[in-house]
């Protein structure tokens, strides 16, 4: 017999069209962070430059930047599943691409770098249209389950994707790991024709993108709640979060493992968020999600300062772990949060707000990351970042209760 904290997570599974949305996203999540792997070793080895890192994982995620808001508006004012469904195919296009111009040969990093970019540029509509579309599928009473459980598929992709890239990458090359990407996105695409969904009612359009965006910012500003939550994951994304795509320096130029160390420590990082993202799925209930975000934000820095203190690949993969655990628990806290709270018409407007500071200021921090890298090395780098991070925590602590008073509506 279920106890009854467990039961929402049982019960989600009984919706039809969740239980697809999962079924094409856990193939997808797998074959993309197979392919992210693929791309940081492949920049690694045409380079061998921390710098070149930060900028082809910049060129990844910078539209986030620009974009993010302007998606945001447009999910808002139109139907975000046909969106989703448009993004997946550019998506999908994308990931052939890059396949064809690693097994043929002719890749460079210019070429890579343009690649990256053409993702990035898609990436906001997909990811905002995604945060439209479950809220729609499931009861608002299930919204920290399905936040968590999607959560915890696409951090499960985090070490189950590195796993087999580190298998697949002997044999094939990082050629093969773009091959999977492609068919993690014909696998989505097909679930997705499967969901049914109500037509949108969309509201009457506002007079211009640029006002919704001002009316975004507005409403976070002037949130008790959203706005500290805000600057917390504001300083997790633009510090901590570059650390994940310096792995492959690290695996390369301190714990010198190759390919694999480099799988190791980003499956490590996925086993962590993926336990983390469980076990807020299994709580169901977005109580004491505040003070899990807040210590998530000081476990990371703390998580940070051993994950440099070694020059072993085993310790280092340990401490990769609690720092997925972390970080996962810090943004996924903040995301079922803000699902609980924010007003359904500026859902779209505000999860683009989220999307551009935890997706699209990472690319600023990972360029940072990269010069500071080649100039006083990554291991120092990440310890002047960890320390930040602990000064933005000593700020966050004493409004933990505030927070939680604003963001944690009653289950009843």
């Amino acid at each position: 017999m279920f106890e009854a904290s467990n039961r929402p997570i049982i019960r989600i599974w009984r919706n039809p069209a969740f239980a697809w949305f999962m079924g094409g996203s856990a193939p997808f999540h797998i074959m993309g962070w197979m392919q992210r792997v693929g791309v940081g070793w492949l920049t690694w080895e045409l380079t061998h430059s921390p710098f070149w890192l930060g900028v082809i994982a910049a060129a990844d995620v910078a539209p986030m930047l620009i974009l993010a808001p302007i998606a945001g508006s447009i999910a808002d004012n139109s139907d975000g599943f046909k969106i989703l469904r448009i993004s997946q195919f550019l998506l999908l296009l994308h990931a052939i691409t890059l396949a064809i111009c690693t097994l043929s040969g002719v890749i460079n990093v210019h070429i890579l770098l343009g690649l990256c970019l053409f993702n990035g540029l898609v990436y906001p509509f997909n990811n905002t249209s995604r945060q439209t579309v479950l809220p729609r599928i499931v009861d608002n009473r299930e919204f920290a389950t399905a936040i968590a459980l999607d959560s915890a598929v696409f951090q499960a992709a985090r070490f189950v994707g590195p796993a087999l890239a580190a298998i697949l990458i002997p044999i094939t090359g990082v050629g093969g790991t773009f091959v999977a990407q492609a068919m993690g996105s014909v696998c989505f695409q097909i679930m997705l024709s499967k969901i049914k969904l109500a037509p949108t009612v969309v509201k009457q359009r506002s007079r211009n993108i640029f006002q919704d965006i001002r009316e975004s910012v507005t409403y976070v500003r002037e949130h008790g709640g959203i706005a500290p939550l805000f600057m917390v994951l504001l300083a997790g994304s633009l510090i901590v979060r570059p650390v994940q795509d310096m792995l492959p320096g690290f695996s390369g130029g301190v714990f010198h493992a190759g390919a694999q160390g480099l799988a190791w420590l980003s499956s490590a990082l996925g086993v962590g968020a993926m336990l983390s993202a469980t076990s807020i799925a299994v709580r169901g209930t977005v109580r004491g999600l505040t003070r899990h975000a807040i210590l998530g934000f000081i476990g990371t820095a703390l998580s940070m300062l051993g994950f440099v203190a070694t020059t072993s690949l085993l310790v280092g993969v340990v401490f990769a772990g609690l720092m997925g655990f972390a970080l996962n628990t810090m943004s996924t806290s903040i995301q079922a949060l803000m699902q609980a709270t924010v007003d359904n018409n500026m859902r779209g407007r505000v999860f683009a707000l989220y999307a551009l500071i935890f997706r699209g200021t990472p690319a600023l921090g990972s360029f940072a990351c990269g010069m500071l890298g080649e100039l006083i090395g990554l291991r120092i780098t990440v310890v002047l970042g960890a320390v930040v991070c602990l000064i933005v925590a000593g700020f966050a602590l004493p409004k933990r209760h505030t927070i939680a008073s604003l963001m944690e509506p009653d289950d009843d």
